[in-house]
């Protein structure tokens, strides 16, 4: 039964997770943490950050970590991983045929133009998921380890935004930061 939920769940998320990974995030979340509670929310947070560290896309690789955490079996990210990506192959088939002749169409053009506040708003929450106690710690319980993370947050941040920083430079010396200081 566990194997057709994660499924139909993944399934679903890769139907309606346009804008990519970090788009899904939320949907992901709302998924195996809130309603069906296959992972916790430090799970979940763990998920996200062994995810982007992994080569791939987000999404696919936190299915398939959820699709193992749930079940314990490899079966299970097998089913996962399928499922969050058989929407886009199905549909990247079935697209690809008629995009090219009425790209220029204006309902075409209109749904894409409606679909693009969407994307930003999927990234905004999938922004928010991760602004939580896990991440960030309490400013009420742990005050040093809120004020750290605030610290390393905004340095990496205002790093890779205006600093343009190497991404991957900046993950490893978060990282090496966050060992020294915690």
């Amino acid at each position: 039964m566990i194997y057709l939920q994660l499924f139909y769940t993944f399934f679903k998320i890769g139907l309606f997770g346009f804008g990519g990974g970090y788009a899904m995030l939320s949907m992901i979340q709302g998924e195996v943490v809130t309603r069906y509670g296959w992972v916790s929310s430090q799970e979940f947070t763990d998920i996200v950050a062994i995810s982007q560290m992994t080569p791939g896309p987000i999404g696919i690789n936190a299915a398939t970590y959820v699709g193992f955490t749930s079940t314990g079996s490899v079966w299970g990210s097998i089913i996962a991983t399928f499922a969050v990506v058989l929407p886009s192959f199905i549909l990247m088939l079935t697209i690809s045929k008629f995009f090219l002749r009425y790209q220029k169409h204006p309902v075409v053009e209109s749904i894409f133009d409606g679909l693009r506040p969407a994307v930003v708003g999927l990234l905004a929450s999938a922004a928010l998921v991760l602004m939580n106690v896990e991440n960030f710690g309490s400013p009420t319980k742990d005050t040093y380890s809120f004020v750290i993370s605030i610290i390393i947050f905004l340095i990496a941040f205002i790093g890779t935004r205006k600093y343009k920083a190497n991404p991957i430079l900046m993950i490893i010396g978060c990282g090496i930061a966050g060992l020294l200081l915690y």
